[in-house]
């Protein structure tokens, strides 16, 4: 080309590159191409979330602050300034709707715990009163009914036990006040566990959807529009990991209290202690870990898995067990019927099982109460111990006939159903605080147990 030729190429690259006059501009992406999965996701399901505010009455101080407790400044102004005053605080949350005709939401039950007024507003803009069917704690479950005449929007629900690790996850809530928020991401693990201060949430779904406060009670949805879990907590300090309660647990939850409004708790009839070094080193542990059997009652879930006084059980449901404590926090959020998988070492060996909890009756409760702590007790107005077995943790305390219990581990015995709750919740307890009415007058005291 010569001379000429770079100069004549970039030419005619520059006239090739130049768009002819008039040409048309690229197409507009239309509605279709952007309605991804996870819109038509949104779509189904955003309809059955309700935004929920719970309100609750709190006992609180005329004022607060250094200035309220300067002896000068109630000189002036009064004591009445500072004697408790009954307020209102109200803490939000989200739901999802189950049941459309009935008009049952799911949530969590910390979202609604002492609501004395509890309302919930639907995407369309309606805000409905809603009522307490029941919840559990334990399991962070609650079951409200909006009022109204039904013909509600209802979710679609999943199935959990067919969640695969990587897929989306769309969680629907009102996190900080802000209504119907969606946010995504995907399931990061199963089968997690959680400790909080009451024990440990085992069997969770893990993911990195941005969980917020206000987003619990929320639905954690698939790409096909299904509920798969419920968003309920989210790691402190740590961004990118949320956790769900898996819905068929929820599901079986919500059985239980819509049909009994209880949920009756799950147990394997096991006893056992916490684990020190020397024992550790017994079975080869790097450090004091698991749960000990010292007992198995006859004819248990425990002893129909196999389990052996002398075993150390060292995992529950795939969860590695640190110590009694969290062994029972599984437990107590472990469904009743449904087979749960054990690691036991015994000796140098170890040995898998498989166990199908039952349920933790009211005639179990009584039961435990007598072999655990030598207790026989009535009920009426109250819990009436009617005997005391010689040489029991309960002789040894000077506990008698006609006393009444008032309290079992701080959980006050209203009913029967409380006295089971709390003879489930510290029947392997060393220790036991206990409060009784002698002569009208009540005595705490705490009971040493072997």
């Amino acid at each position: 080309m010569g001379r000429f030729g770079p100069w004549l190429l970039c030419c005619i690259l520059s006239l090739c590159l130049v768009p002819a006059a008039g040409a048309a501009p690229a197409a507009p992406i239309g509605r279709e191409a952007r309605l991804t999965p996870v819109v038509t996701a949104v779509k189904a399901v955003a309809p059955a979330v309700v935004n929920i505010t719970s309100a609750r009455k709190v006992s609180g101080r005329g004022g607060a602050g250094p200035l309220f407790d300067d002896q000068l400044f109630r000189h002036f102004f009064g004591p009445g300034m500072m004697e408790p005053q009954n307020q209102t605080e109200e803490s939000l949350g989200s739901g999802v709707i189950i049941d459309g005709a009935k008009g049952l939401v799911l949530t969590n039950a910390h979202v609604i715990a002492g609501g004395t007024s509890i309302k919930a507003r639907l995407l369309d803009g309606r805000v409905l009163d809603a009522s307490l069917v029941g919840s559990d704690p334990d399991f962070d479950v609650a079951v409200l009914r909006l009022s109204g005449d039904g013909n509600l929007p209802q979710a679609a629900m999943g199935d959990s036990a067919d969640i695969m690790i990587g897929e989306t996850a769309i969680a629907i809530g009102n996190p900080f006040g802000y209504t119907n928020t969606v946010t995504t991401g995907v399931v990061s693990a199963v089968g997690r566990s959680l400790k909080h201060e009451g024990g440990t949430y085992a069997d969770l779904i893990q993911t990195d959807t941005a969980i917020n406060p206000g987003n619990s009670g929320g639905p954690l949805v698939n790409l096909a529009g299904e509920v798969i879990g419920i968003n309920m907590a989210i790691q402190a300090g740590a961004e990118g990991i949320g956790f769900a309660i898996p819905i068929n647990k929820a599901r079986r939850v919500v059985g239980q209290i819509v049909g009994g409004g209880r949920v009756t708790p799950a147990w394997l009839g096991l006893s056992g202690q916490d684990v020190d070094a020397r024992t550790a080193r017994y079975f080869g542990l790097d450090r004091p870990r698991g749960l000990l059997v010292t007992d198995v009652a006859k004819g248990s879930a425990a002893e129909q898995a196999g389990l052996r006084p002398g075993d150390l059980l060292t995992s529950v449901g795939g969860t590695e067990l640190d110590d009694k404590d969290q062994y029972l926090g599984i437990l107590r959020t472990s469904p009743v019927g449904e087979a749960v998988a054990l690691t036991v070492r015994r000796g140098s060996a170890e040995v898998r099982l498989t166990a199908v909890p039952t349920a933790f009756s009211d005639r179990e409760a009584v039961a435990v109460a007598g072999e655990r702590w030598g207790l026989t007790v009535a009920f009426g107005k109250g819990v009436a111990v009617t005997g005391v077995a010689p040489g029991s943790p309960a002789a040894r305390l000077g506990l008698k006939a006609g006393d009444v219990l008032i309290q079992i581990g701080g959980e006050k015995l209203v009913n029967e159903v409380a006295f089971t709750r709390a003879v489930y919740l510290a029947r392997m307890h060393r220790t036991v605080l206990i409060m009784i009415e002698r002569g009208g007058r009540g005595y705490y005291a705490r009971m040493g147990v072997n």
